[in-house]
């Protein structure tokens, strides 16, 4: 049991899978189950419309009782003298064989003798003289005789009575196995009346049976009815012109293999039936029975020909649907039967067929489980298309030039279906991998980043790349004196910081961020890695306003709740820090325990971006490369000329005030101007003009968003122009604290 476990694991748990999915279709194939079978024949239908049976010569006439006929002659049924006269005229023309797409099975009603019976009021002279008269049926016998006629059966699907054994049967030979088990059988048997029976040459049964679409795509060849084994109206008729009295079926343990008379084996399928190569419908087999009775046709038009006798009218139903045509008269099947047996134009589906399309099925399916866990999907997709091609291509020519109909759709479809539990089996390994990968990362790195290891496991290892990314810190302002009011609710305090962070951090994450850390209640995060979004520095903009709203809306929600609870409300706000540059970024830590981060002069940069944001009194601060690339899209302002503590260069720092709509209003833009007018005047040790600027921004502030910034301003210009700075300085503002 250890062997046989350790070997599945070297075979793989996929591809055991996939072997019992193959078996499990092989066995589906010998059941042959209707949609399986609907499937190949639909796709043996696809190749004779592509290529329908090429008419090039007509052996065979079909005389049609068609409308124009019962309107001429009268409706159906006629005298049987009238289908002797008929029979006669065909004679007179030289027809080869004459053959009825119809059965005799009662005598005729309107014989003479039947007549004098029916009419009324007949002297007995007349009555005497009807009954002198032929017999109708003996007239039509009579006919027969001077030509040779093949007689139609019909298998019935329930007995009716039992058979006349005087009556003349047909020689049936055998070559192999017992063909009976695998024919059409019917229980009961329709024949035609006796004086009929008697002078016919061959009879034969017309019965054709529909497939499960009502499509006629097979007709037996050879049956059962009634317990007689007898042919088709088609291959009777084949008899009847070879002049054979014995007809040779051939079968082995798989079914029937052909029929054969003298001079002539037709290939069948395991059942004894033919696969009929259709042409289109076509008007020119036909002739008008009423132009035959009447002498209207040039007599090469039957001489030395097949002359089936049948029906196109519509009122007598005689209708069937084929691969080729939606409605075709019944007897030109027959028809069709003949012209292709003749011309050596017939299908053939061997019994051998499923055991090649089983071999093609095994063959590729266990290349395709073989190969699949080694070159992979994709590669495998790319030849079993090209397979498929192949295999299609095979039957097709199979088709076209030796009339063989072999399936390829069983072999595609199988191959297909193994190749698709074996990608689902694979998918099913490496998401429970994943599934892993997350439980064990999820806690202390980035969403990102978890799925970017779950699908590359091996990037599990320390080190780091340098790449361009904004960075974002965060804090809350005066989170401490937020905290002395749940000095006895702790629980209550851990439940507010969840709450806060919780859409803090959907906001980042929400816009492509990367969340490094928490820091009590502090916030870094970055963008750019580790997967790569060029749109970085905008999207953490984006993310810094939609905290203010989110913030906005919980503030409005604990107000709420403090005023229903008769408690104190303090209001959360935050400080943010957005600054874009170079930063190198990976696994940073030791062998057991690192995290996701970010270093660099950038990252500190943003870290003393938000700790200036109180200074200011503005709650987004960014750093000029990070304002820069948003400025067309953002409402941004440019706030000061920095030298942050640890850095030797001065730095350019900036606010956003709003989006793309606040940017665009005139009230910005009067702002914005009025800002530039200050810190110009400001930079240029011009205090008074600077006052002024501030002074009619105070005024255009209507929500007093920028008090604290032009206060702070204020106070500035009183220091320096108390204690007015050196006479090197530009504008320059050292920040003493972090």
């Amino acid at each position: 049991m250890r062997q046989l476990r350790k070997l599945l694991r070297r075979f793989g748990q996929g591809r055991a899978i996939a072997v019992v999915v193959l078996l499990a279709l092989v066995a589906l194939r010998i059941a042959d189950p209707p949609p399986i079978e609907e499937l190949r024949v639909r796709t043996f239908d696809t190749f004779q419309l592509l290529q329908p049976r090429e008419t090039t010569k007509r052996p065979v006439v079909i005389v049609d009782i068609d409308e124009k006929s019962l309107k001429e002659i009268g409706q159906w049924p006629w005298p049987r003298t009238r289908i002797a006269d008929l029979v006669n005229q065909l004679a007179r023309l030289s027809a080869g064989v004459v053959a009825f797409d119809i059965i005799f099975s009662e005598r005729d009603h309107l014989s003479p003798s039947a007549a004098a019976q029916s009419f009324r009021d007949l002297d007995d002279a007349t009555r005497a003289r009807l009954h002198e008269l032929p017999d109708n049926d003996r007239v039509m016998a009579d006919a027969m005789r001077h030509v040779r006629t093949v007689l139609g059966e019909s298998g019935l699907s329930a007995f009716v009575a039992p058979l006349d054994k005087s009556r003349p049967t047909l020689g049936i030979a055998t070559i192999g196995g017992d063909p009976k088990p695998f024919l059409l059988n019917y229980p009961g048997l329709l024949r035609n009346i006796p004086t009929l029976d008697d002078a016919a040459a061959g009879r034969g049964l017309l019965s054709i049976r529909t497939e499960r679409d009502g499509i006629v795509r097979r007709v037996p060849m050879i049956m059962q009815a009634q317990g007689l084994l007898l042919p088709s109206l088609t291959f009777e008729i084949l008899r009847v012109v070879a002049q054979s009295d014995t007809i040779v079926i051939k079968a082995d343990h798989a079914g029937v293999k052909s029929i054969a008379v003298p001079g002539l084996e037709i290939p069948t399928d395991r059942n004894g039936q033919l696969w009929v190569h259709f042409s289109h419908h076509n008007a020119a087999r036909f002739v008008s029975a009423v132009d035959v009775l009447q002498g209207r046709i040039p007599p090469e038009t039957v001489a030395g020909k097949l002359v089936l006798i049948g029906t196109s009218a519509v009122g007598l139903l005689d209708t069937k649907t084929t691969p080729t045509d939606p409605v075709m008269p019944g007897v030109e099947v027959h028809a069709q039967i003949l012209e292709g047996v003749l011309t050596g134009s017939v299908l053939s589906n061997p019994n051998y067929a499923i055991v090649v399309e089983l071999l093609a099925a095994g063959l590729i399916a266990s290349t395709i489980i073989w190969l699949v866990p080694i070159l992979g999907p994709l590669i495998i997709l790319i030849v079993g298309a090209l397979t498929a091609l192949l295999l299609t291509g095979m039957s097709w020519y199979l088709f076209s030039q030796h009339h063989l109909l072999l399936d390829a759709t069983f072999p595609l479809v199988a191959s297909f279906a193994v190749y698709i539990v074996l990608v689902f089996t694979n998918y099913v390994s490496e998401e429970a991998q994943r599934r892993r990968i997350r439980s064990a990362f999820g806690q202390y790195l980035s969403p990102a980043l978890v799925e970017q290891l779950a699908h590359s496991p091996e990037r599990l290892v320390l080190g780091g790349e340098q790449r361009i990314l904004t960075v974002m810190f965060l804090d809350v302002r005066g989170f401490t004196t937020i905290s002395e009011l749940y000095k006895d609710d702790p629980q209550g305090l851990i439940s507010l910081m969840n709450r806060l962070l919780t859409p803090l951090t959907n906001a980042i994450i929400n816009r492509k961020g990367t969340i490094d850390k928490y820091m009590g209640d502090a916030i870094m995060a970055f963008w750019n890695a580790p997967l790569d979004d060029p749109d970085h520095d905008a999207n953490a903009c984006n993310a810094a306003l939609d905290i203010l709203d989110c913030i906005e809306t919980l503030n409005r929600e604990r107000e709420q709740e403090a005023q229903d609870s008769g408690t104190l409300f303090i209001p959360i706000n935050v400080g943010i820090g957005l600054n874009t540059g170079s930063c190198v970024v990976g696994n940073i830590g030791s062998d057991l325990r690192f995290d996701y981060s970010a270093l660099g002069d950038s990252v500190n940069l943003a870290s003393r971006l938000e700790g200036q944001s109180k200074s200011y009194g503005l709650p987004i601060i960014l750093g000029s490369t990070t304002a820069r690339a948003v400025a067309d899209r953002f409402a941004t302002l440019e706030l000061d000329y920095v030298k942050v503590k640890g850095k030797k260069e001065p730095e350019l720092v900036y606010a956003i005030a709003g989006r793309k709509d606040f940017a665009d209003s005139n009230q910005f833009q009067f702002l914005h101007d009025l800002n530039g007018e200050m810190l110009e005047g400001y930079r240029n040790r011009d205090w008074k003009a600077a006052l002024s600027a501030i002074a009619r921004s105070r005024v255009a502030d209507h929500a007093g968003q920028f008090e604290r910034y032009y206060s702070m301003y204020e106070a500035r210009i009183a220091s320096f122009e108390a204690d007015p700075p050196p006479d090197d300085w530009q504008g320059v503002y050292t920040l003493l604290t972090k």
